[in-house]
């Protein structure tokens, strides 16, 4: 056998070992929660949101922009004017982790939406 084979195959054994182990690092991470706003730039029109993974959340917002099938027609008709250009995408606020396993996250969440809410000036 080839020493320069059976040192390659070491090192792709190595690299599939690194990428499992990021794989469960990642999958085992606490999710990035909390607050997120997107806004029109050329109005004030605004839409606040909590999500217990809000860079997906963004994500998803983005994608069905672009789709054209966005629930807040104001903010869809703004991505059709300018694109994405148009729009500020923010996360306001990260849900910091906690010790205690039987922390509620979604009454968090809903006390940061609140908070935020009435620091933009919007209805409950």
């Amino acid at each position: 056998m080839d020493p320069s084979s059976s040192s390659s195959f070491f090192i792709d054994k190595t690299s599939r070992g690194a990428r499992r182990e990021a794989a469960r690092q990642a999958r085992d991470a606490f999710p990035p929660m909390g607050i997120y706003v997107i806004r029109d730039r050329a109005s004030a029109h605004l839409v606040l949101g909590a999500s217990r993974h809000v860079h997906a959340a963004l994500n998803r917002a983005r994608f069905e922009l672009r789709m054209g099938c966005h629930a807040d027609r104001l903010l869809q008709a703004q991505w059709q004017r300018s694109g994405e250009a148009g729009l500020v995408f923010e996360v306001l606020e990260l849900v910091k982790e906690r010790d205690d396993p039987a922390f509620d996250y979604a009454a968090e969440l809903r006390a940061l939406a609140q908070i935020h809410r009435e620091l933009q000036g919007l209805a409950p």
